[in-house]
């Protein structure tokens, strides 16, 4: 706003800034991340996100497992991760200053709400001391604000009670960022106003409280100067909005469906990270979506296929639990040869596991998670942005090759944000989806008959005379789909289903590859693990290493080009948030030493630690003479 902006202003010019916020669950660490991201995105900013929520509903607050964070990195150039350690830690608390104050770097900022450091809060955070008095925090530029006492007495004519007028103080502390980093409050004053337009009072406090944050950074001298991170350049020209993983899966899906002329039916039952895509789909009724909340998840997915055997488009959503309860299903749909998009945003597992944390330890569920030989496509979402891609990718190949195809995203995808350019239209790939045309000739219909590029069988839909036809588990006889056990139809039908996934490869795009063809170390990954494995090979590219990397979208079948770069590196690392699944089906698939470089924390990789892994494989690389 520019009548918050001071006459004059001294300002430190930064490439780029990692702010983080961290307090209880009930705090607004998320809401208040929001805001300052979208704010940062209208601004022309490069920005990426990673919300770090607590498992439990509602812990006791003050506690460690109740702690909330939200990091934000925004930058004038192009950038990957939401960045390893942040340069300004906001805590709400003692519990969130005793999780995340070791991540912040030496002379961060850390911002304090001192109204929180009495003796039951440093108590129920296991401090034995006040680490505002003990000296432990004399590495920072610690600025102690009482952000409760300030936002009470701006709010000392308001109407709300007490309760509700602590929660606004999110927003004195977002005030203090705005002015700390040049940020413009009118998205958010705008966003404000539209979320809480029934409740008049509300929005008159929370925006009186971000103003008032605003001008006490202004006015109060406690920072040395402010900073500005001017907008990024490298960006083309077009339409960005900043987009959530979920939000790029759900917007991917709805696109390819609208490109084939189908009606999109989602059947799902809520779970931690994936039910943002129930939530967001369901709002698409405009567009003829169709959203079932199912009872479980077995009725979800058969719900989805009952969709595609209608006809239509059966989506079906879930984490690694819901998976596992659906697999008996998706081995029917794969039996049956039906178009089916099955999506798993994995969490760290096994069981409930940690419902909130990112891992990505489903590959060889997805592989082989169901009884028999039931191969099934696989592609995944490796960025917020590539989410939209990997959904509409997903539809193409289960439409055009009439079978299911698993979409596997991860918590830090899901929920993470990036900056995305609107495709055009014009632009999408054509989706061309054919039925079995109604027979009155009295002849036999073939569901089985297969196309000889695709080995798709026909779509018949239900009720076009002259098609009908058995559906169901019980294995088909070639061409007529009548129920066979003959020995030898049997293994033809397996190896059929197995050789019509393998052919999807020579439609798929080879995968790119960040640097050159050869070289001592390549880095290959897939998922949620691509933005740190691209910077920290753009960074070792800088200091003149001999390393490239290959991030894959499509898994099943890999594409062409993977064995020909396996073979062209002296070591090849595999990133991944498990205990090696890509680096063992690598080693089966191509009988190639590909090493696993794991990590199963429910945190994503770092830049630094892939950059650090990569340069102990160089110098093993020196040390023996170049050989691996």
């Amino acid at each position: 706003m520019t009548d918050t902006e001071p006459t004059t202003r001294e300002f430190t010019e930064l490439d780029q800034i990692v702010i983080r916020f961290a307090g209880d669950s009930g705090d607004g660490m998320q809401l208040t991340g929001d805001q300052l991201t979208r704010t940062t995105a209208i601004m022309g900013n490069d920005i990426a996100t990673f919300p770090d929520f607590p498992a439990e509903i509602r812990a006791p607050a003050g506690t460690i497992p109740g702690v909330s964070a939200f990091q934000l990195r925004f930058s004038n150039f192009d950038i990957h991760t939401p960045g390893d350690d942040p340069d300004v830690l906001v805590a709400m608390n003692p519990a969130a200053l005793k999780v995340h104050v070791g991540a912040l770097k030496k002379n961060g900022v850390l911002i304090v709400n001192t109204a929180s450091f009495k003796a039951t809060d440093l108590k129920k955070a296991k401090y034995e001391s006040n680490p505002l008095e003990d000296g432990s925090l004399d590495g920072y530029r610690l600025i102690e604000v009482d952000l409760t006492k300030l936002t009470r007495e701006t709010l000392e004519d308001s109407p709300l009670d007490t309760r509700s007028k602590d929660r606004c103080k999110n927003m004195f502390a977002l005030g203090i960022l705005y002015w700390l980093f040049h940020r413009d409050m009118q998205p958010s004053i705008d966003a404000i106003r539209a979320k809480f337009a029934k409740k008049p009072d509300v929005v008159d406090a929370n925006l009186k409280v971000l103003q008032a944050g605003y001008h006490f950074a202004d006015i109060s001298g406690i920072f040395q100067s402010s900073y500005k991170v001017a907008p990024a350049s490298f960006m083309q020209p077009g339409t960005y909005r900043n987009l959530m993983g979920n939000q790029g899966l759900c917007l991917g899906l709805v696109a390819a469906a609208k490109q084939a002329g189908l009606q999109l039916m989602l059947g799902s039952y809520p779970i931690t990270p994936a039910s943002d895509i129930l939530h967001q789909l369901s709002t698409y009724k405009h567009h003829g979506v169709v959203t079932f909340q199912a009872e479980d998840e077995i009725a979800a997915v058969c719900a989805a296929i009952g969709a595609s055997y209608a006809g239509n488009l059966g989506i079906t959503s879930t984490s690694g639990p819901g998976i596992a309860l659906k697999s008996e299903a998706i081995g029917l749909a794969v039996m049956a040869e039906l178009p089916l998009v099955v999506i798993d945003v994995q969490r760290a597992g096994p069981s409930t596991g940690m419902p909130t944390k990112t891992e990505q330890a489903d590959l060889l569920q997805a592989m082989f998670g169901r009884n028999g030989e039931c191969p099934l496509p696989i592609v995944c979402a490796r960025t917020p942005g590539d989410a939209f891609e990997a959904g509409y990718e997903a539809v193409r190949i289960a439409t055009k090759y009439m079978v299911p195809v698993m979409v596997l995203s991860d918590g830090y995808v899901a929920n993470g944000s990036e900056p995305w350019r609107i495709p055009d239209e014009a632009d999408l790939p054509k989706i061309e989806v054919e039925y079995a045309e109604e027979r009155t000739d009295g002849g036999e219909f073939h569901p089985y008959l297969r196309d000889p590029e695709t080995l798709a069988r026909p779509w018949a839909v239900p009720g076009t005379e002259g098609l009908h036809h058995r559906i169901g588990g019980l294995e088909k006889a070639d061409v007529t789909g009548h129920i066979s056990y003959d020995p030898k139809n049997h293994e033809h039908m397996v190896r059929t289903r197995a050789e019509k996934v393998e052919r999807i490869a020579a439609d798929i795009p080879a995968a790119d590859v960040l640097g050159e063809t050869s070289g001592d170390v390549l880095l290959i990954g897939w998922g949620g693990t691509t933005g740190a494995i691209t910077a920290a090979t753009l960074r070792l590219q800088k200091a003149g290493h001999k390393v490239s990397a290959m991030c894959l979208r499509y898994l099943n079948p890999l594409p062409r080009n993977v064995e020909t770069m396996l073979r062209s590196f002296k070591t090849v690392l595999v990133p991944e948030l498990n205990c090696g699944q890509l680096a063992m089906l690598l080693r089966a698939k191509f009988l190639v030493d590909a090493r696993p470089f794991t990590k199963v924390q429910g945190l994503p990789f770092s830049s630094q630690e892939l950059e650090d892994g990569v340069m102990e494989a160089l110098n093993r690389l020196n040390a023996n003479g170049g050989e691996a």
